[in-house]
């Protein structure tokens, strides 16, 4: 009985009851007024004996078309429209059964009423039934008002942007009673906007005055509420709000705000250094991923945080399977249960475990799926640990490679795409040097294959992705610091994982066989940079609440990156997509190739370097 009478069901009865009132008194009303207020008592027969259907038919209606399931706190056009609506069905079913008992005589004598008297009573339930809801949006408004004007709350926040977006955020806080915190100026850029107006929360100046009206109206918290923006201007926008050292959020954008039960304050977030990097949103050619539809796609190191990223985005386009090859099984587990829950099985998604070094645990996975397109991202990636490791580096990573391309040219895959990094230009570490000579051998396949298009992606870092710099200035930040950098000038160019699982997905539909495809990484961004602004996200002031060590260059460490070598740059040119550059293959000894490739197995690790050399000759180690 008492999850019958819940809040809200007891809510609908007595919302019903209201209506059953106003309906039936309604009629009443449009009656009285068509005799001039002097009713004969027969008609006042008539109408109480019409009460039970009239409310059986306009409550029926009423509750078909949803008005009982609408919160009525957030009232608007559309609930108003169907209040019209069912008010006019109502009274049009109301003549036609008035019109059927005439007819038929019906015993209690009732008779059709005056036309006008219908049309009145439609106009009245129509303005008494829009006007107790009105009435109970506007008590709340006024109640939760009332609490902010009390100062209830301490906290005082900006609204940066006085668009759709800011007076919804505005709307729903005074909806929670401001239980988040007290609004008390918004800054818009929109000259036309100034020194007026939103729920009586002044437009206060534009975004270069945040700094004085933050002091000015003693802002602790800054709500970026802007949805259509460029990201430059974003971003400038961002930081001049964070050099307030106030709290500073954003507002949910529309693909963020999908979900059932969560409103904006709701959805409200942190902002997060990603925010900071933002670039123009990649534009996805669906032609160009064509490719991947109903086809079978193996990944290599399909676990890790790149390799899973591209399931993901491989999953978009319809494959019929996915198979996630890895050695490590518990990321390659949670990858496929969280696939399977947002797919339902379709793609089907397959796990299976292995080395690339093991080139028969690697003919065993061709020949079960015979995949159409390969994604190899297996690697050992970690800088400074392959140089304590060089031996495990080429094994892994060259030999890897050159297994996983071998299986492919020999069970005819369609399509082969291995991600590099921008550490194989002019490398200064075993790292980079192993993905240099992998991309070498991806070239060398591409010449004796029977119709494999081989290709190589070649990137930065990727924000987020395991051993990245930002996961690791959390922890530091989070046990108090201090952030570690290891040189005040060192540079690195930065993307994000989808990004760079999208442009790697659509390099892979641009191939034609042989090329290393180079992602435009944008502006390159000093790492301090990235720990100071990190700092001031989380409320410190960097070097006075939060400290940072430089630690000096790691083993194979430089201060900057390149995206080509100076050679390959008067061959490279641009893509269908202004995001991608191809460059064209070097020549090589396709013949030493294969020799020095069949020498690793029986290697001492001494001379892992020197392999490198001869391999790479811009390999200079540090």
């Amino acid at each position: 009985m008492k999850k019958f009478f819940t809040h809200s069901r007891i809510q609908q009865i007595i919302l019903m009851l209201v209506d059953l009132v106003v309906i039936n008194g309604a009629y009443y009303a449009s009656v009285l007024l068509h005799f001039y207020f002097n009713l004969p008592p027969e008609k006042y027969e008539m109408l109480v004996a019409r009460i039970p259907y009239i409310t059986v038919i306009y409550i029926g209606i009423f509750m078909a078309l949803r008005l009982y399931k609408n919160l009525w706190r957030y009232m608007g056009f559309l609930e108003v429209t169907k209040t019209v609506i069912g008010a006019g069905i109502g009274t049009l079913l109301t003549f036609l059964v008035d019109y059927a008992f005439m007819k038929a005589g019906y015993i209690f004598g009732i008779n059709c009423l005056p036309l006008a008297a219908y049309v009145d009573a439609f106009l009245f339930i129509t303005f008494l039934c829009v006007a107790v809801r009105t009435c109970y949006k506007s008590y709340r408004a006024l109640r939760n008002s009332s609490k902010r004007r009390v100062g209830t709350v301490n906290k005082n926040i900006m609204l940066i942007g006085a668009g759709n977006m800011g007076n919804s955020v505005l709307y729903e806080m005074s909806l929670s009673g401001y239980k988040f915190g007290s609004p008390v100026c918004i800054v818009d850029d929109d000259p036309a906007k100034q020194k007026l107006r939103i729920r009586d929360i002044p437009v206060a100046g534009k975004t270069e005055d945040i700094p004085k009206l933050v002091r000015e109206y003693d802002v602790n918290e800054i709500i970026f509420c802007i949805n259509v923006i460029e990201p430059e201007r974003k971003k400038a926008i961002l930081n001049i709000a964070m050099s307030t050292g106030c709290s500073l959020k954003l507002a949910p954008n529309i693909d963020e705000y999908g979900g059932v039960g969560k409103s904006y304050t709701d959805r409200i977030r942190k902002v997060e250094i990603l925010d900071l990097l933002s670039r123009p949103e990649v534009k996805l050619d669906t032609k160009v991923c064509k490719y991947l539809t109903g086809a079978t796609i193996l990944v290599t190191g399909g676990g890790g945080s790149i390799g899973s990223e591209l399931c993901r985005q491989i999953a978009r386009y319809n494959p019929e399977r996915i198979v996630i090859f890895d050695i490590y099984e518990n990321n390659a587990f949670t990858l496929k249960n969280s696939l399977d829950r947002q797919y339902c099985g379709a793609p089907q998604v397959d796990i299976r475990i292995g080395s690339v070094r093991d080139i028969k645990r690697l003919r065993e996975i061709f020949e079960e799926f015979k995949p159409s397109s390969v994604f190899h991202a297996a690697a050992h990636k970690h800088v400074p640990l392959m140089e304590d490791s060089p031996y495990e580096a080429i094994k892994n990573n060259i030999l890897g490679t050159y297994n996983t391309a071998f299986c492919a040219n020999e069970y005819g895959v369609k399509n082969f795409v291995l991600l590099s990094t921008d550490k194989a230009v002019n490398p200064t570490n075993v790292m980079g040097a192993s993905k240099r000579v992998c991309e070498l051998v991806i070239q060398h396949f591409s010449k004796i294959t029977d119709g494999t298009k081989f290709v190589a992606v070649r990137f930065g870092n990727v924000l987020g992705s395991n051993g990245s710099v930002i996961p690791i200035f959390k922890e530091q930040l989070e046990n108090g610091g201090p952030l570690t950098v290891t040189h005040p000038d060192i540079t690195r160019y930065f993307m994000t994982i989808p990004e760079a699982s999208q442009l790697v997905v659509q390099a892979g539909g641009l191939a034609k066989g042989g090329e290393i495809f180079v992602l435009d990484m944008g502006e390159p961004v000093k790492i301090v940079t990235l720990a100071e602004n990190l700092i001031r996200l989380s409320g410190f002031e960097p070097y006075k609440d939060i400290d940072i060590h430089f630690t000096g260059l790691r083993p194979g460490e430089k201060l900057y990156e390149e995206l080509s070598m100076a050679e390959e740059l008067d061959a490279r040119q641009k893509t269908g997509n202004d995001k991608i550059f191809v460059t064209k293959p070097l020549e090589i000894d396709d013949e030493q190739l294969e020799r020095d490739i069949k020498a690793i197995d029986n290697m001492k690790p001494d001379e892992v370097r020197d392999y490198l050399k001869r391999l790479v000759p811009n390999y200079k180690p540090k």
